[in-house]
């Protein structure tokens, strides 16, 4: 998968997508991230790319000719019918979540671009066709956090970037709960004990725990997780016993 970044900070991207799990995946060929600069594009001798807000107000906004020519430059060799989606980051989204992630992960090009300032000429978004998509219900200074948080989590869904598919099929939230309580060596630390279950060996037992655990959690936390749960996993009635016949007499 092709990632193509739109930003006006290159640096701050690359410095989180050049580490750790994918950084690697990327040596590896795995997947691609291309950062693109704006201001490379921009025709305003000061190379400015904004602009004062049409009506008035605070702020700036950024124009759509740099941001329009950057993307068409991103995208000029990408192979006829790839599977391409244009996203904007911003607060006024649809959620990311894990199944949106999934189904992102099924794209051959991901064109994100990062907004700055109050935000971007609504023209721009509308010529490329770009959905906006939230990390959360919260106001970033820009797009590049954002950013690196979806390549992130669509990129551990990708062949070969993790060990294991259930290295992500397994965990919280990608279960539809809340993920249980991990420990790890020594026994005891601080006067505090791993779970006795958890060294006992018995591989039924931990995993009726470690659901026992995610159910409990997903219900205090996020009750909106553990009705959806619940509702796809409805407890299966008890089996009835059947009567043994009796002997005649």
């Amino acid at each position: 998968m092709t990632f193509d970044i739109l930003t006006l900070f290159p640096e701050a991207v690359e410095s989180m997508l050049g580490i750790s799990i994918i950084g690697r995946a990327r040596k590896a060929g795995l997947l691609s991230v291309n950062c693109y600069q704006i201001r490379d594009y921009t025709e305003d001798k000061h190379r400015n790319v904004d602009d004062t807000p049409a009506g008035g107000g605070m702020g700036m906004v950024m124009a759509a000719q740099p941001i329009y020519d950057c993307y068409r430059n991103a995208v000029r060799n990408a192979p006829e019918g790839e599977r391409r989606r244009v996203i904007y980051l911003s607060p006024r989204g649809r959620h990311l979540t894990h199944a949106l992630a999934a189904e992102l992960s099924t794209c051959d090009r991901l064109v994100l671009l990062c907004g700055h300032y109050e935000g971007v000429d609504q023209r721009v978004l509308d010529e490329m066709d770009a959905e906006e998509i939230s990390v959360g219900d919260y106001v970033l200074t820009g797009g590049e956090l954002p950013a690196c948080i979806l390549v992130d989590a669509v990129s551990r869904l990708l062949p070969g970037v993790l060990a294991d598919p259930s290295c992500y099929e397994e965990e919280s939230i990608a279960s539809g709960l809340l993920e249980y309580p991990q420990y790890t060596k020594p026994a005891v630390w601080h006067d505090r004990a791993v779970p006795e279950v958890l060294l006992s060996g018995d591989h039924k037992k931990v995993d009726a725990w470690r659901l026992e655990q995610s159910l409990t959690l997903t219900e205090a936390r996020r009750p909106d997780l553990y009705d959806a749960y619940m509702a796809a996993h409805p407890p299966k009635p008890p089996k009835k016993r059947r009567k043994k016949e009796g002997s005649g007499g």
